[in-house]
């Protein structure tokens, strides 16, 4: 459903003064509150208005790695600035069953792993498709979705929230609008049609102070952000794999000195990656580019095609756009085959590389449209490995090096192989902290902890244990980890054992999946210890997950579901309502990506 008013009756609207909207409002108002035998008055547009102008606005953001959460703060910003009082509420602290209470949900939200939808928001996302979802017909809701059209879900839990709020007799303000990695321009014209539509409704309350936003921007702006990065540099680099490990793992410290950042266990550092120079050399040798030829950037800076390539562009994922774009330029049959093969096309982006696209289908590229193909680069998020209360003005990442083979060449991931082969020690690297407030020690030092991560899994809770010991916190910790071998990809095997040896790690179960011939993962040894996990959570622990959001992270959570229904003798959809409930009060926390 749409809202009940034409392009025409709106544009009537956006030219009548503040003060005539204003009394238009009121005496619609009063004429719909003196009944039916009120005489009769031929101005819907003005009753629809007065309908919206009492009502209240909620920003929701769901987001994963900040990009909703920022365009949703950017969206109230602008509300508030045309004089619109909006709440600004993220997923993870909003109550599901007040939704059958709002008047007009502006959600922005990101898509993880398979189409699911982000972590914070899971709740709210079950009610409104289970068996208890509210009769929505009272609400008006607008939705923005951002997501990586390289994949095959892209931007599915807002086509999905948008649906499925339309199927509860919610009204649509505007229709949804998906964006890709690089949303900035889609997401600011989407927030822009929204406030001069809820403008032109609810203008009567105009008059916001300016100082107000102003003085929020500032406020937001005095650190260092995505949009403002700081310089640090890379201070150690150290392999804590063996070479016989299937991974390459590197234990990574980052100097902040002099920054002033802060940041908590549980929080992200954004890495603004370069992309190799044998990548770059390797692409302009196949469209037979110059490298000194100048491009002009998206945001209007002129720099050489180079330059672009090694730090301005994504030139290590393949997309949908950039295969279509390519076969538009090479006019090769093949490729045009591919594309109208939905599966097709899937598999070649997840197994082609950008620069075995160039290889496998040469053509002679102009600079510009070289530049044209790929998308704009994106900092890269890794879970922070550290406490400053232990290491200060440092932060330490753990980071799994992506390697893999085409054409018989070597290529590493753009991040990955940025922070653990290409960037040589005292380099520079511009990074940034993310804010994780959904994956947080528990306030009491006291609550027990259960962390449950695989392979680079294991980076957030090294920062709670440095964070832990740091504050004196006499609360059980019990770790389960998991990886391939415990001889080769033991990440931090000492300082575990160390944790163990002085008491500050309570307990601690280790499956590893490459060991011997039963490949024995995380969820297994859950289920070993069913017990005593009801027994932790009946006292109050707090569970942790983090690792791959596909595969490991949703394989415990059915280990969680079978060990709740099991011990607590609960039935399936009662032990979903118990972990929803645990999500709620923040007892279940997850880093999944």
């Amino acid at each position: 459903m749409t809202i009940p008013l034409s392009p025409e009756l709106l544009q009537s609207l956006a030219q009548l003064s503040p003060t005539q909207l204003a009394w238009l409002s009121g005496y619609a108002w009063a004429t719909s509150q003196q009944g039916s035998a009120a005489a009769p008055v031929a101005v819907p547009v003005a009753s629809a208005a007065a309908a919206v102008v009492a009502r209240k606005v909620l920003v929701l953001s769901a987001s994963q790695t900040g990009n909703a959460r920022r365009v949703a703060e950017s969206l109230q910003l602008k509300l508030e600035a045309a004089g619109i009082n909006a709440t600004l509420c993220a997923g993870g602290d909003y109550k599901s069953k007040q939704l059958a209470s709002e008047d007009i949900l502006l959600l922005v939200t990101s898509t993880q792993g398979e189409g699911e939808p982000p972590e914070e928001v899971l709740p709210l996302y079950k009610y409104l498709f289970g068996k208890k979802a509210p009769a929505l017909n009272q609400l008006h809701f607008a939705v923005l979705g951002l997501g990586d059209s390289s994949y095959p879900q892209f931007c599915q839990c807002a086509k999905d929230f948008d649906q499925q709020l339309a199927q509860l007799g919610a009204q649509r303000l505007a229709e949804r609008v998906d964006c890709d990695v690089d949303y900035q321009s889609s997401a600011a014209a989407w927030q822009d049609k929204i406030v001069a539509l809820i403008s032109t409704l609810n203008s009567s309350h105009a008059g916001v102070s300016n100082e107000v936003q102003q003085s929020v921007v500032a406020a937001q702006t005095a650190v260092f952000t995505k949009e403002a990065p700081f310089t640090a540099s890379l201070s150690v680099r150290q392999r804590i794999t063996t070479p016989n490990a299937g991974k390459d793992v590197e234990h990574i410290e980052i100097d902040l000195a002099g920054s002033g950042i802060r940041y908590q266990p549980g929080d992200a550092l954004g890495v603004f990656y370069q992309n190799a120079p044998m990548l770059v050399s390797e692409i302009l040798q196949h469209t037979q580019v110059d490298k000194d030829t100048p491009v002009r950037l998206a945001d209007g800076r002129e720099v050489t095609i180079e330059q672009a390539l090694q730090n301005e562009l994504d030139i290590t994922q393949t997309t949908p756009a950039l295969v279509q774009a390519y076969a538009q330029q090479a006019h090769i049959a093949e490729l045009d085959g591919i594309i109208a093969d939905a599966a097709a096309l899937q598999q070649f982006i997840a197994t082609t590389p950008p620069v075995s696209v160039l290889a496998t289908y040469p053509q002679l590229l102009s600079a510009q449209t070289l530049h044209d193909l790929f998308r704009p680069l994106t900092p890269r998020l890794y879970s922070i490995a550290s406490s400053q209360d232990e290491v200060g003005e440092e932060v330490h990442l753990t980071v799994g090096v992506v390697r893999f083979s085409q054409r018989g060449r070597q290529y590493t991931g753009g991040a990955s192989g940025f922070l653990g082969e290409h960037l040589q020690e005292g380099g520079a690297v511009r990074v940034f902290v993310e804010e994780n407030h959904r994956f947080r020690l528990p306030e009491d030092g006291n609550t027990p902890i259960i962390m449950i991560g695989a392979g680079t899994g294991i980076a957030p809770f090294r920062a709670f244990m440095q964070q832990r010991d740091a504050n004196g916190d006499a609360g059980e910790n019990w770790l389960f980890f998991g990886n391939q071998k415990f001889t080769d990809d033991f990440l931090y095997q000492t300082e575990w054992l160390q944790y163990r040896k002085s008491g500050l790690l309570t307990r601690y179960d280790f499956a590893w999946s490459r060991q011997s011939n039963e490949k024995i993962y995380v969820q297994h040894k859950l289920r070993e210890q069913a017990a005593d996990i009801w027994a932790w959570l009946q006292r109050g622990a707090h569970i942790y997950v983090c690792g791959d959001a596909s595969k490991m992270a949703h394989d415990v959570e059915q280990a969680l579901l079978e060990i709740v229904a099991t011990q607590g003798q609960f039935s399936l959809e009662d032990a979903d309502e118990y972990l929803s409930e645990l999500r709620q009060q923040q007892r279940y926390q997850r880093d999944v990506y």
